[in-house]
Parts: structure tokens; sequence; C-alpha cells
């Protein structure tokens, strides 16, 4: 079983950049869809960022393409999100997730996913 450790979070003024990451111990990632959600107060958690099984495709949601990159380190234990051009709107408690047995057509799904990392939050004043 892995167990995910995030980190990375904090305060940042609207335009800036925060890195989160997501560290794997137990065991690395290697067969693991690894994603990010993210949960605003009073909404729902939803999809951000992640990386298939077989780490050869990844995924954003609209709302998050071209400012937001998800990457992985060659050992597979640590799996990062760099934000930039940060928005009040990306305010929110942001979750790694992993799983062995999302498929892809499965990856934005929340209830797709057995391990999940404590939550880090991120604020991003105007």
């Amino acid at each position: 079983q892995v167990q995910l450790v995030e980190s990375g979070g904090g305060l940042v003024q609207a335009g800036g950049s925060l890195r989160l990451s997501c560290a794997a111990s137990g065991r690395t990632f290697r067969g693991y869809a690894v994603v990010w959600f993210r949960q605003a107060p009073g909404k729902e958690r939803e999809f951000v960022a992640g990386f298939s099984r077989t780490g050869g495709y990844t995924y954003y949601a609209d709302s998050v393409k071209g400012r937001f990159t998800i990457s992985r380190d060659n050992a597979l234990k640590t799996v990062s999100l760099q934000m930039n051009n940060l928005r009040p709107e990306d305010t929110a408690v942001y979750y790694c997730a992993a799983d062995q047995n999302t498929i892809t057509s499965n990856l934005q799904q929340v209830r797709g996913y057995d391990h999940w990392g404590q939550g880090t939050q991120v604020t991003v004043s105007s």
C-alpha cells in the first residue's frame, strides 16, 4: 500500500506561483494513476491534473490548462504540481490521490481512488 504526504501549500498573491509535492511512502508510484484534486469551501471536490497509470499521459482540467504543470521524478517517489499565474478562484485544499486500478476514462472521478493525502491549503489573495 502506498501512503501519500503532500507539502507546499501556502498563501500567495494573485499572479504568483506555488509548487505542491506528493511524496509516496511504502512503495513507489509505479503502476499507479496519480492525480491532484481540490476542494473549495462549499464546493465539491474537483479534478485538477493527473498522470495515467503508465505515466505516459497527463490530463488537466480546463480551468488550469496552460497555468499548472504536473510532473514526477525519475524514482517515481514524488509527483509535483507547479502552479503559475494563480487566481483567487484557485483557493482550495489540494489533495493528492493514487490508485492502481483507476483506468484513464475514470481518472477524473473522485470515487476512483483508495489512497489520499491529508490535503494542503492553497490560498490566493486578490
